[in-house]
């Protein structure tokens, strides 16, 4: 059986202090609650963080960019609150090795999923809101957000991705992007996955309809290929 990643190491990583119960609970995965007699889940403050994320991004925009119509704002929040971008964070700081997990999660790559990354790190914004604070919590995402805004390139890709890995894989002699779609979910909470495969790289991505699923993994694709 492996060993627990030592917590106090990722918050001193994200800068912050978070209630040990509060934590825990951030960190847990559904499927760990399926397995464990139904214990709380993450869901809610993943809710919360989503909120908390959105407006202070969308603050942080409006202030930084007085140029920029609303168009060009809206395309830009966006692609620093999608979840491969959120996903691409959690990575960075090594998000995956502290989420619980159900068994048959991490036999299936759990711990990579970019649903499931992009979810704990809103979970993790929700968290040090009700611990420390609405200063504290936008303080947090500021500095998870940083990079991304700092990175020339990265709003040009995000909000074209499509586009983008064509003409990356075109560049690359890898092909045309192949895309395939799937679905699961009831009709009124449909979720519609993405694969799109280019040459030897394969990317997944979920979103509430298929353009949005399309975007999401084209944008995982290009990442992919770009540090390949």
């Amino acid at each position: 059986m492996s060993i627990a990643p030592d917590r106090s190491v990722l918050l001193a990583t994200l800068g912050v202090q978070i209630d040990p119960a509060l934590l825990e609970l951030a960190l847990t995965h559904r499927s760990y609650a399926y397995e464990h007699g139904g214990v709380p889940t993450n869901e809610r403050l993943e809710f919360l963080g989503d909120s908390i994320l959105g407006q202070a991004v969308t603050v942080m925009l409006y202030r930084e960019y007085p140029l920029l119509d609303e168009g060009d704002l809206a395309k830009r929040r966006a692609s620093l609150v999608s979840s491969v971008a959120l996903a691409g964070i959690a990575r960075g700081i090594e998000l995956g090795d502290y989420v619980r997990l159900g068994r048959g999660e991490i036999l299936t790559g759990g711990r990579d999923k970019s649903s499931i990354l992009a979810d704990t790190v809103e979970a993790l914004i929700g968290a040090v809101y009700l611990d420390s604070g609405g200063e504290t919590a936008t303080a947090l995402v500021m500095r998870l957000i940083e990079p991304l805004v700092r990175d020339p390139g990265h709003f040009g890709i995000s909000m074209d991705p499509k586009t983008s890995l064509q003409e990356a894989a075109a560049r690359l002699g890898s092909g045309a992007p192949v895309y395939s779609i799937a679905e699961s979910g009831p009709d009124h909470s449909k979720v519609f996955i993405a694969t799109v495969t280019v040459g030897k790289v394969t990317a997944v991505g979920e979103g509430t309809s298929k353009k949005h699923a399309e975007m999401a993994a084209a944008l995982d694709a290009w990442t992919r290929l770009s540090t390949s």
